[in-house]
């Protein structure tokens, strides 16, 4: 059984406009995608800045209320919960945000931080008991439990994205949404921020829905991809493959541009051309299709649905 089941979720903001701010328009940032991840897995999601990524993950834990669709986790929709239902699932499921800088309250210090999910949901019995909880889970990220009264200004931005993990740890969830956890740091504290993730999970049977834009990380960190573009999903693998045999065009394209080590690599580089399309007013068809260098003429008109065309290897492609 899996741990999160995602269905035909649908996330549109309205576009306003006029004296009365009618809704002229919806700007469909997630539109009909579906998902599975299984206990302990890892699934990473990848596509270009603006495709949807942070938007699917932020609704799948309620950080924004879907459009449409519903939310699995453990067997329940969490779409549908609200008020103390909701507050007490979300020990369930947490996310360690992209900001180091911002994501943590300058005011308060370390403990404070991590102690507040402790106190909401009442984890410790005593105040010595949460002290002890606050300087395992510091230990357990690599931090030194005495820096537990410093402020956030006090330390560097990787060990900031260590307090974030710390905190999201605090109420033991299942599912840890991790939002480009890396991109904002440099590339020798990103292994070791990645590598510390994956400890994690292997300690604790944690399940990961792992956002990024490097193809790199993303394949090093998990055990299937989903690639998305302009809301939608077009190709989900199992990792490895992905990148061996990707079958979708934007996914042959976005891996034609990872950096090679090797300078006598014959690899072609595909251009795109364009840019994408506003998700306000999508093209007709496949939404890829004005860029596609091997596009027909059915492409413009239908839509493809996402398909099967190995085991686990899933496909929104006519050609594919």
């Amino acid at each position: 059984m899996n741990l999160l089941e995602v269905k035909n979720l649908k996330v549109h903001f309205p576009v306003k406009h006029g004296l009365f701010s009618r809704v002229r328009a919806h700007v469909k940032a997630v539109d009909d995608v579906s998902l599975s991840i299984a206990p302990g897995e890892t699934l990473g999601l990848v596509g270009e800045s603006g495709c949807g990524k942070t938007t699917l993950g932020r609704a799948i834990i309620r950080l924004l209320e879907p459009t449409a669709g519903s939310v699995m986790l453990d067997g329940e929709d969490i779409t549908k919960l609200s008020g103390e239902a909701l507050r007490t699932r979300r020990r369930k499921f947490q996310m360690i945000f992209q900001d180091p800088y911002g994501s943590l309250n300058p005011r308060m210090t370390v403990s404070q931080i991590i102690g507040e999910a402790i106190d909401i949901h009442a984890l410790a019995d005593s105040p010595a008991a949460q002290r002890a909880r606050i300087t395992d889970l510091l230990r357990d990220v690599g931090l030194d439990p005495s820096h537990a009264e410093r402020y956030p200004h006090e330390f560097s931005g990787g060990q900031r994205q260590r307090i974030g993990i710390a905190r999201a740890l605090a109420v033991e969830p299942k599912l840890i949404v991790c939002d480009e956890p890396v991109s904002a740091l440099d590339v020798s504290v990103q292994a070791q921020i990645v590598n510390l993730l994956m400890d994690l999970q292997q300690q604790r049977g944690l399940t990961y829905l792992f956002i990024a834009h490097d193809l790199a990380v993303v394949e090093h960190i998990s055990h299937r991809v989903m690639v998305m573009y302009l809301g939608r999903a077009v190709e989900i693998a199992e990792a490895k493959k992905l990148v061996r045999e990707p079958k979708h065009p934007y996914t042959q394209a976005l891996l034609s541009a990872v950096p090679v080590v090797d300078p006598d690599s014959k690899r072609k580089r595909i251009m795109l051309p364009g840019d994408v399309p506003s998700p306000i007013a999508p093209p007709p068809g496949c939404t890829f299709h004005p860029r596609c260098p091997i596009k027909e003429p059915r492409c413009e008109q239908e839509i493809p649905q996402l398909r099967e065309i190995e085991p686990g290897h899933w496909v929104s492609c006519h050609l594919a």
